[in-house]
């Protein structure tokens, strides 16, 4: 039994212990609390005290809407000139809004894709139908599905939670992290190894393109946007086809931010960020960002600008953590987003819009990773020095052209075109796979190419048998061009692979009564790879592999249903499919004997998985439950396995279960406590005999994770949240992987000045001293045995002029 395993000490047992304590016993205050308050508010149902701030009535209308999640748009001519008066009520934010242009001749409209429209009162004829509700449309749905009426897990993280994340971490991946408790625990690093949600692999996408690679999956999705540019995040929990590839795990879709004001709009923040245990230059972090947003009668835009340099991260002891020198970092890093967003109003409902997002992370390269030692509990660290070879960088450029009609005759159209160029560099390596023993090569530096090309088409009319049945159809089309290459000595690593593929869909949605919502779609997938004739690198034999062009048909199901026993709590049922591929790059990558075909390939088959999941959900003012149980199976996975030291896929049976819980209390008008869980485990059949056996290993499922927040409002200048998330050990078959839970705590105050808004966050408040969940069950790997980061502050101030 490793060393690390034995070096769990009574310190951190008891703050763990007192940490998980507290946290019950806040909610059970906040229980009793809001009991009290559930009885005060019986007669209000889900109305709450909403505002609308006095201004100009363009922007107030959108930042109002923005904060509630509702996809408000509008020609901004119609509100030209116009003023709000302000105003508030115990009501809807819907009712709030008609209440409030009640006065003009404008009215709120609801459209054929959920969203909602500013027309013209005085064209408002009859048939038009305007809704009194505040149903959250899902976006990533592709068919206007309500969250309420979702037979899946659904988050949707707003704007206010990513600023709250943003102001205690900049990485992305670590604010996923805080709020999706199903979601891995952040490797802390640029590569993303590991980092699966619900044990499977996840989509991630920027407005519905994807930017997962998984043809040659290099760990490198989870950084391709800042969050900066991000208005909330819609997240589907379990697989999904409704995207297609990629999507076994779950689906993350980045929506970006549109234009908020009618006149022109500015914002610049600064932040800094330091360890406790002191400041100098090389641990220093810094960022800046500035974005402006406007519009000129038809037209608006907005675009923002980040640059952020990262310093050294140390651990609780106050030592370098561990450089990831090959596979890349975060710390030591310089990164920027150049984003854009324009938008052209060609009638109250149609738009055109163009959106552009230039990200780039990269090392400085001026420390080197100096490996740890597993066995006796010493971590890998780092140390002043020029890593070999050319920097580690994600380079990632995203463009979209999207058009939407919301009454093509009576029908709502959304049509999108993209382009994602990615590139993912990795640092130098003494890897047995890079060397050429005839040539003198003993070292080299891998790097990732990926261009995709696709459209998505989508037409949705949701008034048939009386407006009881809604009906999507689209057609998705996409190209993906990958490779990888060994750029030191010019060698093809993973041959050029053309991946293309169609896929015709139709989504139903019916409700035969009021209280019953049934979902059923049908999805066509079909799939192609094109890979010319290649020769492998020395390290395997340097065999000629001939070329093919093997392709898939396949279709994928999905079925659910939602029963509301009463308007606030429904019962929900759903199985669905979703449709990945296997690592090809690495499978290609890896032939080693002679007379091999690309069609004859039998890993290159493609990954269905059944997803199968039951939940209940209770929405009552001031609290809401949901509570669901899944099953996740697939009789062709796919695991990374080490095999002398090289990682290669291996093709297995898996079955996985699990269970989520999230609670939120309203316990008055300015606190909200927030609890959620997640259950997972997992076994993958490694023998063949068809019966799973051997447990998952931290490479393919999280830990069991708790996580309790707590948002405050004091006053009107004054805010703070306290957010603390403990990850349950874990035992594995290999007990060198076995998992040390551990309990991390980040606190933050925001504070409104005369000029602007200061905020001050400390993550890890208790210093909590840990190996990162990725190092410990991932891999036994002394290169890779990572400490996590220790008590981080953090100083932020925003203006907006």
């Amino acid at each position: 039994m490793s060393a690390h395993k034995n070096r769990l000490s009574k310190t951190r047992r008891h703050t763990a212990i007192h940490t998980m304590l507290a946290c019950s016993a806040l909610l059970l205050t906040a229980s009793v609390s809001s009991l009290s308050l559930a009885e005060d508010n019986s007669n209000q149902s889900n109305q709450q005290l909403l505002q609308i701030e006095a201004g100009d009535l363009g922007t107030t209308l959108t930042a109002f809407a923005a904060r509630h999640n509702i996809a408000l748009s509008f020609n901004p001519t119609l509100t030209q000139n116009l003023k709000s008066d302000g105003l508030s009520s115990h009501t809807t934010p819907i009712d709030l809004i008609e209440q409030l242009l009640s006065t003009t001749n404008l009215m709120i409209k609801s459209n054929q894709d959920g969203t909602y429209s500013l027309i013209d009162r005085r064209q408002f004829h009859s048939e038009t139908k305007s809704i009194n509700l505040n149903p959250l449309i899902i976006q990533t749905s592709r068919s206007n599905t309500k969250q309420e009426d979702s037979p899946q897990v659904v988050t949707v993280i707003t704007q206010q939670q990513i600023e709250e994340q943003l102001a205690i971490s900049t990485d992305s991946s670590q604010a996923l992290t805080n709020l999706l408790p199903a979601y891995s625990p952040n490797t802390q690093k640029l590569n993303n190894s590991s980092q699966t949600f619900r044990g499977r692999s996840v989509l991630y996408m920027i407005d519905g393109v994807p930017q997962s690679n998984p043809i040659r999956e290099g760990s490198r999705s989870a950084h391709t946007i800042d969050l900066s540019m991000v208005e909330r995040i819609e997240v589907i929990h379990g697989a999904t086809a409704v995207h297609g590839l990629g999507a076994t795990g779950g689906i993350i879709n980045f929506i970006t931010k549109s234009n908020r004001s009618s006149e022109l709009k500015q914002h610049l923040d600064v932040q800094l960020s330091t360890p406790t245990d002191g400041l100098d230059s090389d641990t220093l972090s810094y960022k800046i960002g500035y974005q402006v947003e406007g519009a000129q009668d038809n037209f608006d835009y907005l675009v923002g600008l980040t640059n952020e340099v990262q310093g050294m991260y140390l651990d609780a002891d106050g030592n370098y953590v561990g450089s990831a020198t090959v596979r890349g970092d975060v710390m030591d890093s310089k990164s920027y987003d150049a984003f854009a967003k324009l938008g052209y109003w060609l009638g109250d409902d149609k738009r055109l819009e163009f959106e552009l997002n230039q990200y780039q992370m990269k090392g400085r390269m001026n420390f080197v990773g100096v490996d740890g030692d597993r066995d006796n509990g010493v971590a890998t660290s780092s140390e002043k020095g020029s890593p070999r070879g050319y920097a580690p960088y994600n380079k990632v450029q995203t463009t979209s052209l999207s058009y939407t009609d919301s009454d093509l005759d009576g029908m709502a159209l959304k049509a999108q075109l993209f382009h994602q160029d990615f590139e993912g560099r990795y640092g130098v390596s003494d890897s047995g796979s890079f060397q050429d023993a005839s040539n003198g090569i003993t070292y080299d530096q891998s790097q990732n190419q990926s261009e995709k090309l696709g459209a998505k088409f989508s037409l949705t009319k949701d008034d048939l048998l009386n407006h009881d049945l809604s009906v999507t159809a689209g057609l998705d089309l996409l190209q993906d061009t990958t490779s990888q290459s060994l750029i030191l000595t010019n060698r093809l690593y993973v041959p050029e692979t053309d991946y293309t593929n169609y896929a015709p869909f139709v989504q139903f949605e019916y409700t035969p009564i009021e209280r019953l919502v049934l979902q059923a779609g049908v999805r066509y997938e079909h799939a192609q790879l094109d890979v010319d004739t290649y020769q492998t690198v020395a390290a395997n034999n340097s065999v000629t592999v001939d070329g093919g062009t093997p392709s898939f048909d396949d279709t994928v199901y999905n079925a659910g249903a939602v029963f509301k026993l009463t308007p606030t709590v429904s019962l929900f049922a759903n199985y669905s499919q979703g449709f990945g591929m296997p690592d090809v790059g690495r499978i290609l990558r890896g032939v080693d004997t002679s007379g091999q075909d690309v069609d004859t390939l039998i890993d290159l088959s493609p990954i269905l998985t059944d997803n199968y999941e039951v939940g209940f959900r209770l929405d009552r003012h001031p609290y809401d439950l949901e509570v669901s149980y899944y099953e996740s199976n697939s009789d062709l996975g796919s695991r990374i396995v080490e095999v002398d030291g090289l990682y290669i896929v291996k093709r297995e049976k898996k079955e996985i279960q699990g269970a989520e819980a999230s609670l939120g209390l309203q316990l008055n008008e300015d606190h909200k406590l927030q609890v959620s869980y997640s259950f997972i485990q997992g076994k993958s059949d490694t023998d063949g005999d068809g019966k799973v056996e051997t447990k998952l290993t931290g490479a393919n499922i999280s830990p069991n994770r708790l996580i309790t927040s707590w948002h405050a409002h004091w006053n009107e200048k004054l805010s703070s949240q306290l957010q603390v998330s403990h990850a349950f050990s874990r035992s594995f078959d290999d007990e060198d992987l076995d998992f040390d839970g551990y309990t991390l705590v980040d606190a933050s105050v925001g504070y409104q000045l005369p000029v602007g808004n200061m905020n001050i966050a400390i993550a890890n408040l208790l210093n909590e001293d840990y190996f990162t969940y990725y190092s410990q069950a991932a891999y036994a790997n002394d290169s890779y045995y990572f400490k996590g980061r220790g008590r981080t502050i953090t100083l932020a101030y925003g203006l907006d002029f």
